[in-house]
């Protein structure tokens, strides 16, 4: 993705609350920048569009809040409590589930899902990011897809563009599948720039996945 602005939603927004929720292939592949498309392009329509980041592992010194929540915070048009948009913030930037067993706490799907409701509330569309890739554990038997499962939300994936991602996209497709989720869209974002043959990748994965590029 070369500018956020001109992303396209995954799907049609229909009136009342809508969650859609953004996993990726890895960490570091683009997934903040892509819900922040997403927000840009819901309050650019005349939605009322707010961000979440449930669970977030790493806050920089001197910060308040993790930075893609702070993103996620900018770029929607609708107020709420912080604890509601990022009800488990954990200030080492390691695996979720780790951070959490590190500091005493328990990332809870309830607690999650209570604060989603209330955000749902004020908003016609809650953009929700999951933290890593879409089984990153955050307990002892949940993953990142256990949380769009629970909000019943359908799922956008950014695929990191570089050499070995159409096994990453494949399986991610797989995993959201089997846990009956609706892959809404995809986006490819070229993490490496140098890659070769990113334009056969991309072709491969328009084939081979079941839901539409969008951007």
């Amino acid at each position: 993705m070369d500018r956020s602005d001109a992303l396209a939603l995954p799907t049609s927004v229909p009136p009342g609350p809508r969650t859609l929720f953004v996993t990726g292939t890895d960490t570091g592949v683009g997934k903040t920048v892509a819900a922040v498309a997403l927000l840009r392009a819901l309050t650019a329509s005349g939605r009322r569009a707010i961000g979440m980041k449930p669970v977030a592992a790493g806050i920089d010194a001197g910060s308040e809040v993790n930075a893609d929540v702070a993103a996620l915070l900018s770029a929607g048009n609708v107020d709420a409590p912080l604890a509601d948009r990022n009800p488990c913030a954990f200030a080492d930037a390691i695996a979720p589930h780790v951070a959490a067993a590190r500091s005493g706490a328990a990332i809870d799907l309830e607690r999650i899902a209570a604060a989603h409701a209330r955000l749902a509330a004020r908003a016609d569309v809650v953009v929700v990011e999951g933290a890593g890739g879409p089984l990153v554990p955050i307990g002892p038997r949940h993953d990142m897809l256990d949380v769009a499962r629970r909000l019943r939300a359908p799922v956008v994936l950014v695929v990191g563009v570089r050499l070995g991602c159409l096994n990453h996209a494949l399986a991610a497709e797989l995993a959201i599948r089997a846990r009956g989720l609706e892959l809404a869209g995809w986006i490819a974002n070229r993490i490496d720039p140098a890659m070769e043959a990113a334009q056969d990748t991309l072709a491969a994965l328009d084939a081979r996945l079941p839901a539409p590029r969008v951007a």
